[in-house]
């Protein structure tokens, strides 16, 4: 029976909980070096209904991410949770991509894995809010989609029926809906969806050195694009090498793509303008809490058309 195939986008981004002045360029792109780095909290949602759908189906669940070479971190926890293959997408090509040029290099990364049964990935990044990669990423692929999905209520693998299907729950404005769809397929997936598992004590040791020296971290340089795989290893009890896991690193080259469909070139969004906006508290007035005081607050608002 063909094994299930799913595949998780999940992105690195800055901790937008500790934004400081320094957090975005002149040019407005994001200043990555003044925050720190996690990951994206809706792709972790994703992972983890990829890892609960590979405890029932026996799926094989590759994490894919986007990045400078640093983002092998979060590949390094997709291991560590339980994902079987990572792949990362470094190259100087990528660098200030939108989400049109972000899907095109992710589309393309799917493709070049011969396609899957699944892609999940989370809603959206808290560093754009756009929510927009997923649905585009779908688009390009061909692939239905299901966004803002909360719950994922049935599977049924491709080797049941003809091409599989699934059906999961949606949250809409004001309630919830369910839909079907035919596999393959794409789901964004919502906080609310599960509680992320933590790392695995046991898949920490096992990838403890992965990729060390051929992975360094993020200093403007990246790897050399005729390298296609850097080993995630670990010292077995003779002392050699035990290979574990690979994580695979593509180029534009790799995945065959336009260059001027990736980066800044293949970016058609921009910003045009940048203002730190500081909220602060201008006055503070004492409302008497009964119902004249209530009504005068709300008449005022009114007349403010602050209320309509």
């Amino acid at each position: 029976m063909p094994q299930l195939r799913i595949v998780v986008l999940v992105k690195q981004v800055p901790d937008t909980a500790n934004v400081t002045g320094d957090a975005m360029k002149e040019d407005g792109t994001v200043n990555r070096a003044a925050l720190p780095a996690v990951f994206n909290p809706e792709d972790l949602n994703a992972l983890e209904e990829a890892l609960r759908l590979k405890v029932r189906h026996g799926a094989r669940v590759t994490v894919v991410t986007m990045g400078p070479p640093a983002a092998v971190q979060v590949l390094r926890e997709s291991l560590y949770r339980g994902a079987d293959e990572v792949i990362l997408l470094t190259d100087k090509a990528f660098a200030g991509a939108d989400t049109l040029a972000t899907s095109y290099a992710l589309s393309l990364a799917v493709r070049k894995l011969g396609g899957c049964d699944l892609v999940l990935c989370g809603r959206q990044a808290i560093d754009g809010d756009t929510a927009q990669v997923g649905p585009q990423t779908a688009e390009k692929l061909g692939y239905p989609q299901i966004t803002c999905v909360s719950r994922i209520d049935e599977l049924v693998a491709p080797a049941d029926v003809a091409h599989g299907a699934v059906t999961a729950t949606r949250s809409i404005e004001g309630g919830f809906e369910t839909l079907a769809s035919s596999l393959p397929c794409l789901l964004t997936i919502t906080g609310e969806a599960n509680e992320p598992r933590p790392a695995s004590v046991k898949l920490v040791m096992t990838y403890k050195g992965i990729a060390a020296e051929a992975m360094p971290d993020y200093d403007d340089t990246y790897l050399d694009p005729e390298s296609d795989a850097a080993e995630v290893c670990m010292l077995g009890r003779d002392g050699k090498p035990v290979c574990r896991a690979k994580v695979v690193q593509w180029d534009h080259l790799a995945l065959e793509a336009d260059r001027e469909a990736l980066g800044l070139r293949g970016s058609p969004t921009r910003v045009k303008e940048i203002e730190s906006v500081v909220l602060a508290q201008s006055e503070a007035r004492m409302v008497e809490a009964d119902e004249a005081g209530v009504a005068a607050l709300v008449h005022e608002l009114i007349e403010e058309h602050i209320l309509g």
